[in-house]
């Protein structure tokens, strides 16, 4: 009964493809796995806010909150404290009104299936990430994928087959979470208003970590008000969980009555969605400093693993070092590792063929210091 489930699991394994679950112990930036201690360089816990007792404790002197919700938000799972925090949202982003998800997932297979159906069409970077694609597959709709940030293709492709749909969504992340690249969201602009396309943009791995008041990339390129649905989550550097989008009054209503991850979703306790209020409104604000901090840091890195011939991408807080081939990759991982750097490998089929690496999560606690080993430590590794 089970033989074609054996088999793929044995091909994977092969592959140096398989995946498996690990217990582990957080404190603060380390990670404890069989009382040995490692320096936690694979977490999106960018500014190190989840694990920060400090914040934690200072929550709970004001926290009054319920510890489960056991409803969807159209039921009973909704409150004042979902409202605050949307509200908050709202004004932050001067968008018309807010939603709160279960989560990045969820928000992007949400929204992705209930704003598409078989009469429209959807432009997507390549290397936009599972959720995205996973919500576009669930709406039927036509999809083309344009090379990643290449515009120029993305207008050929909308030149094309624009006009032969209703609706038409160009959708991108701003910060790549594989890659570590950024998107220009003003050139994404300039073609949806010229195409007469909603854009949307998920800024998931930017939103606390980029711009003046952590708001993302769209803030950093000062283009918030030209986007008609941002795609947030709390789950990365504010470090609680789920996720948000903001825009135009009549998407967020189109969301709340069509969205079935939404509708059917038991919603997120309440404790969690004050504690995301907590840390944007009295944590983030003081984190200026620190968010300067982990960019520098993150370019120094880059330049000392170019130094050594290395091939690495982007220019953000997410350092990915390619190595090609899977094993490669797994064999690079465990070396480090060994030495103490809590990194894994990231493989085919999460990332293309021959393209297996490295990711460098940095967090704002980190120095450079403390981190300055690892191109050695990867360059003897790919060369053993």
């Amino acid at each position: 009964m089970f033989e074609r489930y054996f088999s793929e699991l044995k091909e994977l394994k092969e592959n140096c493809c398989e995946r498996k679950l690990i217990s582990l112990k957080k404190t603060g930036k380390y990670i404890f796995e069989d009382n040995k201690k490692y320096l936690n360089l694979s977490s999106n816990d960018y500014l190190g806010i989840a694990e920060d007792r400090k914040v934690l404790n200072n929550f709970l002197k004001i926290a009054d909150f319920s510890m489960g919700s056991a409803s969807s938000r159209l039921l009973t799972g909704s409150s004042y404290v979902y409202a605050k925090l949307e509200c908050l949202l709202s004004a932050l982003y001067r968008k018309d009104k807010s939603l709160i998800f279960n989560s990045g997932y969820h928000a992007n297979t949400g929204i992705m299936s209930a704003l598409l159906s078989k009469k429209d069409v959807v432009f997507c970077d390549k290397l936009n990430h599972a959720s995205i694609l996973d919500g576009i597959k669930l709406s039927k709709a036509k999809m083309f994928r344009y090379k990643h940030l290449d515009y120029d293709h993305l207008e050929e492709l909308l030149q094309k087959h624009r006009n032969d749909y209703d609706t038409a969504i160009i959708v991108t992340e701003s910060l790549f979470s594989m890659d570590g690249d950024i998107a220009d969201l003003n050139k994404l602009v300039e073609l949806k208003n010229k195409y007469n396309a909603i854009l949307v943009v998920d800024e998931a791995h930017a939103f606390g970590v980029y711009g003046s008041r952590g708001l993302g990339i769209a803030e950093e390129q000062n283009c918030i008000k030209d986007i008609d649905l941002i795609v947030g989550t709390f789950g990365k550097a504010i470090g609680s969980m789920g996720a948000f989008c903001s825009g135009h009054e009549v998407l967020i209503n189109y969301l709340i009555n069509k969205c079935r991850p939404l509708i059917f979703s038991t919603a997120i306790p309440e404790i969690n969605i004050a504690f995301s209020y907590f840390v944007i409104t009295e944590v983030i604000p003081n984190l200026k400093t620190q968010r300067q901090e982990l960019l520098k840091t993150a370019q120094k890195l880059r330049e000392n693993l170019a130094a050594l011939n290395l091939t690495t991408t982007g220019s953000s807080h997410i350092v990915p070092v390619i190595l090609g081939e899977n094993k490669t990759a797994v064999k690079a991982s465990k070396v480090l590792i060994d030495n103490g750097y809590y990194l894994l490998p990231i493989r085919h089929p999460t990332v293309a063929q021959n393209t297996a690496r490295v990711r460098i999560s940095l967090r704002a606690d980190i120095s450079y210091e403390e981190i300055e080993s690892i191109p050695d430590i990867i360059n003897k590794a790919a060369n053993i």
